[in-house]
């Protein structure tokens, strides 16, 4: 009975992953209309040209943050020697992760004409409010346990820094760039506010996916380690602790994978396309 409960807990806690992974499929639909209206719109000068800069500083930044990544493999090799091997992954995910957020916390501002009086869109017109807070709470759930494992002695010393502020420097940086969109007017042109608008839910929408496959990413390890730990100490009998917490760190690695399959296309940089012409 025991095991069947044990099972049943771990399906049970796995469920949180697929509602997360559905959440995002819906939101990919809101990207798709706010790209389409894009194509629909008539060109402007100045919406060609915020288009073109803000792609070549996406493709830059983004370039940096894989450079990060390689410069932190180097430097685990340096202190860890053949050790650090299992870390290289990690290690340039996250480094291309901080790029991500890093370009779009540093977009530079669209030069085109504000109208008068400024107006600004509401946050729930670029992203589901039910995402963004979840990316909050994952992130400060891997802050907690990441700070309690520390405490507790059950993550060295040399690494938990490291744990900790990754995840809390993509945050700040998901919530600079959705502090700058929010609070960026509207254009004057009536011809480049679709083109603001897609700039704003493309920013919106990486941002808050890249911090929340990091949340994700080191929730679901500290989960998973905690778990394994906590299952080596166990008795004979079924504990129902460690086994939540290992179903836990699967889900949320399993989220992860889902969020990052939607972040990926989503990092191509919002371009206008001439329409085919017809026969």
């Amino acid at each position: 009975m025991g095991r069947l409960i044990a099972v049943v807990l771990f399906i049970a806690v796995m469920v949180p992953a697929g509602l997360l992974a559905r959440a995002w499929g819906l939101a990919s639909g809101r990207r798709a209309v706010a790209r389409a209206g894009v194509q629909w719109a008539t060109s402007t000068e100045a919406g060609t040209r915020v288009l073109a800069r803000q792609a070549r500083h996406g493709r830059l930044v983004r370039r940096l943050g894989f450079g990060l990544g390689l410069v932190a493999i180097v430097g685990s090799v340096v202190l860890y020697a053949e050790g650090s091997v299992f870390l290289w992954v990690p290690l340039l995910v996250g480094g291309l992760l901080v790029g991500v957020l890093l370009g779009e916390a540093t977009r530079p501002r669209p030069a085109w004409e504000f109208g008068r009086p400024l107006r600004r869109p509401r946050r729930s017109d670029q992203i589901s409010l039910w995402l963004l807070f979840t990316m909050r709470a994952v992130v400060l759930g891997a802050l907690v346990a990441a700070g309690l494992q520390w405490g507790s002695g059950e993550l060295d010393g040399a690494v938990a820094p490291a744990v900790l502020a990754v995840p809390a420097v993509c945050w700040l940086l998901a919530e600079v760039a959705l502090v700058r969109v929010l609070l960026r007017p509207l254009p004057a042109e009536g011809a480049d506010v679709p083109v603001d608008e897609a700039l704003r839910t493309a920013t919106a929408h990486v941002a808050v996916a890249a911090a929340s496959v990091v949340g994700l990413l080191t929730l679901g390890g500290l989960l998973l380690v905690a778990g394994l730990g906590l299952g080596d100490r166990a008795g004979s009998g079924v504990d129902l602790l460690p086994v939540a917490l290992v179903a836990g760190g699967f889900s949320a690695l399993t989220a992860s994978v889902a969020v990052a399959a939607f972040l990926v296309p989503w990092l191509r940089p919002v371009q206008r396309t001439e329409p085919a012409l017809a026969g």
